[in-house]
C-alpha cells in the first residue's frame, strides 16, 4: 500500500493541532479578572481548555506514532496481531495502530 495521502493527513493534523495547542495554551496564560463571578466562569472555561489541551496531546502522540512506524516501514500493520490494517480503516482513522477486529477486541 503507498501511504503518502496518510501521512499528509496525519502531517497536516499535526500542525492544526500544534496551532490549537498553542491558542489554548494562550488562553489559559491570560490574567484573571477581579470579578468573582466573572473568576467563576473563567475557571470552568479553563477546565474545558484543560481538557482539550490534554486531548489534544493524547492525538498528537498517537499521529506522533502512527508517522514513526510510516518511517519505520510498519504501518499499517496491526500492532496487535500482525495483520494487515484495511485501507478503508486507515482513511477513516489514519493513526490507527490496529487492525478493525482487534481493535473491536475480537480474536483473529
Amino acid at each position: 500500500m503507498a501511504f503518502e495521502k496518510h501521512k499528509k493527513q496525519l502531517e497536516d493534523r499535526l500542525n492544526e493541532l500544534g496551532v490549537r495547542l498553542s491558542h489554548i495554551d494562550t488562553e489559559l496564560t491570560q490574567p484573571h479578572v477581579k470579578d468573582l463571578e466573572d473568576m467563576a466562569v473563567e475557571m470552568e472555561d479553563e477546565e474545558v481548555l484543560e481538557r482539550l489541551g490534554a486531548s489534544g496531546q493524547a492525538e498528537i502522540g498517537r499521529i506522533t506514532r502512527a508517522l514513526k512506524r510510516i518511517a519505520d516501514g510498519e504501518y499499517g500493520v496491526c500492532l496487535e496481531c500482525g495483520g494487515e490494517i484495511s485501507e478503508e480503516r486507515l482513511d477513516v482513522v489514519p493513526d490507527a495502530p490496529l487492525c478493525r477486529n482487534c481493535a473491536a477486541g475480537g480474536s483473529a
